[in-house]
């Protein structure tokens, strides 16, 4: 599952998340390593040869591009000083910048360290800047100290990709989520064959799982379910119509394809014949549920929808 999110979270910033077009990205790779767009090194001490130059995009350009904000204290040519140690520590003042600034957008992020979006390399100068410094520990400061976590490169790598997988879903869902409008939530249930089922509530504390946006996406699902089943199943060849069912999440209730193949009938109807007929309206094996969904990537496909979709 986390694989499947970490491949989904890559492919969607890869296409979608820079200004210019698209911009190829690895979690946590790419993220850790594109920090500034000028990186000073030290020819006697070549510990740091890249140069990524001034057409290098960093996660800081990718912010400006989704939320038209600046992170505060980090410039848009921003350099690294030449020692190793310094350098290190000014990155961590930006990811402590970076989360701090993300955290007061709204993003729920209390488990990612600053520390554990650096490099390996600089994980391990940051532990032993750390434990180095002796601290004369009054009883009274026992409980301001900040824990260390000293972890293995295999776990810290582990660690890492999670951190830049959960930052870029928060970055999602604090920039790009709140663009969904609910100008018209009022009117999806209109419908008279859709006045009968239960309502996702919109308000803010209804959940505390889906933000408001998501709970309108899921209104959105049920609203075009229940009003294009009996519409894109009634000649079907594998079973007869779908029953009605409430969709309130988006693994499980999605899994068989049946309600994003409703969606996109309602904006494609020409894909009905050609390709959403030959689906399972009541799949019960593996087997149904990949046939299913086979059939609605094809459909993607045949109107180009530019997503690298994978079953």
């Amino acid at each position: 599952f986390f694989q499947k999110t970490l491949t989904a979270v890559k492919n969607w910033f890869t296409l979608f998340g820079w200004s210019k077009g698209q911009n190829p990205i690895s979690v946590p790779y790419s993220l850790r390593r594109d920090v500034c767009k000028v990186q000073m090194t030290s020819s006697q001490e070549k510990v740091f040869k890249q140069n990524l130059g001034k057409d290098t995009k960093t996660v800081y350009d990718m912010l400006f591009h989704l939320s038209g904000q600046l992170l505060p204290g980090v410039t848009s040519s921003q350099s690294l000083p030449l020692d190793p140690v310094e350098r290190m520590l000014q990155l961590h003042r930006q990811h402590s910048a970076l989360l701090a600034f993300l955290k007061s957008q709204g993003a729920y992020l209390p488990h990612v360290m600053p520390e554990f979006l650096l490099e390996p390399g600089d994980y391990k100068k940051w532990i032993k800047a750390q434990t180095v410094v002796k601290v004369d520990v009054k009883s009274s400061d026992i409980f301001s100290n900040k824990q260390i976590f000293i972890l293995e490169d295999s776990i810290f790598e582990t660690m890492s990709k999670r951190a830049w997988t959960d930052v870029l879903l928060q970055v999602y869902k604090v920039f790009v989520l709140p663009r969904v409008s609910s100008c018209s939530i009022t009117d999806l249930f209109s419908l008279e064959s859709v006045q009968n089922m239960p309502r996702i509530k919109s308000e803010p504390l209804s959940s505390n799982i889906y933000s408001p946006y998501e709970r309108t996406i899921l209104t959105w699902l049920n609203k075009h379910y229940e009003k294009n089943r009996r519409t894109v199943w009634k000649d079907c060849q594998k079973g007869e119509v779908p029953p009605m069912r409430w969709i309130v999440n988006f693994d499980r209730d999605l899994l068989d394809g049946l309600v994003l193949a409703a969606q996109l009938a309602a904006y494609c109807p020409y894909l009905i014949a050609t390709h959403f007929v030959r689906m399972y309206t009541t799949p019960r094996t593996p087997e149904q549920f990949l046939h299913n969904c086979l059939i609605l990537v094809n459909a993607m496909h045949a109107v180009s929808l530019a997503i690298d979709i994978k079953v």
